[in-house]
């Protein structure tokens, strides 16, 4: 597994009736696997994320979706970025993406995280718990996931979950890879460097040196080699032909929360604010800033959304043509 340049729809607002919706969201995933993307996600969230939109825009349920693009893509892997654990029973998820890896006959990815979103926990019952309740749960959830995506059966017996000789068949294969996303540097990254294959860090750019260095200070505290944990971030990408048309775009989705005037913002206030992990401009431009600001610093890898675009034909395309050549081998 592999994933130097994914591509994430965190966005299903397109304008179009329900029934037309679907076919939209296929339509990227196979523009993504034409265009060289190693994979395609979705999120695992039930509204729509507060930076995003509006909680009442729409949102797909991720494990459906996936498996209507299983059926409609090729060869691309698929995964959502990333599941939340407070939302499923640990046993269910490996049975989910593995019955996901059956479907693709081998592209399923478990991407998965704490959870964060306390809104859609209150609105659907699921109970929210304090931050080291949530992570306390995710450890718990993959001392279960491993050995069930591994082809063991899962006994344990823990403060958050239990399991007995759970048994998780069929399977096409005894390594279906784990990828954490988030940007926790004591727990989300130690975790990483205990069980997973990938890391999709989630975080502004700037802060990107500091994030490996506590990267590297898990994987030595765990005997871990760097180089067998692939990294990625997650880039907030605005891309046009027109360079002008694209900064256009980024100022209206800015002015959305609040900021009017983004070359006034103080350096140190530029660095906290969104706009730190959004790459603006042509496809020169997005890819110089994605070689400098990311790749530059250690990163293997990109995964982008196009949160304002990517549902317009060609779009995709226009990305990966720009990026495919800053990550390939």
């Amino acid at each position: 597994m592999s994933i130097r340049l994914g591509y994430q729809m965190p966005n299903f607002s397109y304008g179009v009736a329900p029934r037309d919706l679907f076919p939209a969201v296929v339509a990227q995933a196979r523009e993504a696997e034409a265009a060289g993307f190693d994979a395609a996600f979705v999120m695992d969230h039930f509204y729509q994320l507060p930076l995003l939109g509006a909680p009442e825009e729409p949102m797909l349920e991720a494990y459906t979706a996936l498996s209507g693009l299983a059926a409609s893509t090729e060869r691309i892997q698929l995964s959502a970025l990333v599941t939340g654990n407070t939302y499923r029973n640990p046993a269910l998820t490996a049975k989910t993406v593995t019955t996901l890896d059956v479907v693709s006959r081998g592209r399923a990815v478990l991407g998965i995280g704490a959870g964060w979103f306390e809104l859609e926990h209150q609105a659907y019952g699921f109970d929210f718990g304090t931050f080291t309740e949530r992570f306390e749960k995710l450890e718990e959830a993959l001392e279960i996931i491993t050995p069930m995506l591994r082809g063991e059966h899962s006994t344990f017996d823990g403060k958050w979950y239990r399991t007995k000789n759970a048994m998780n068949e069929p399977r096409v294969r005894d390594d279906l890879p784990i990828l954490l996303g988030g940007g926790g540097e004591k727990k989300t990254f130690g975790l990483a460097a205990r069980f997973a294959d990938h890391l999709n860090i989630i975080c502004n750019a700037s802060e990107l040196p500091r994030k490996l260095d506590a990267l590297h200070a898990r994987l030595d505290e765990a005997g871990r080699d760097p180089k067998t944990l692939e990294t990625s971030f997650l880039a907030f990408v605005i891309v046009d032909e027109d360079g002008d048309r694209a900064r256009k775009t980024q100022a209206e989705m800015l002015a959305r929360i609040g900021i009017t005037d983004l070359g006034a913002l103080p350096n140190e206030a530029l660095r906290n604010s969104p706009a730190d992990r959004q790459f603006v401009g042509t496809p020169d431009e997005v890819a110089e800033q994605i070689q400098s600001r990311v790749l530059d610093h250690g990163i293997d890898g990109i995964i982008v959304n196009l949160v304002t675009n990517g549902h317009e034909a060609g779009t995709v395309e226009l990305a990966g043509r720009a990026l495919s050549p800053l990550v390939q081998g």
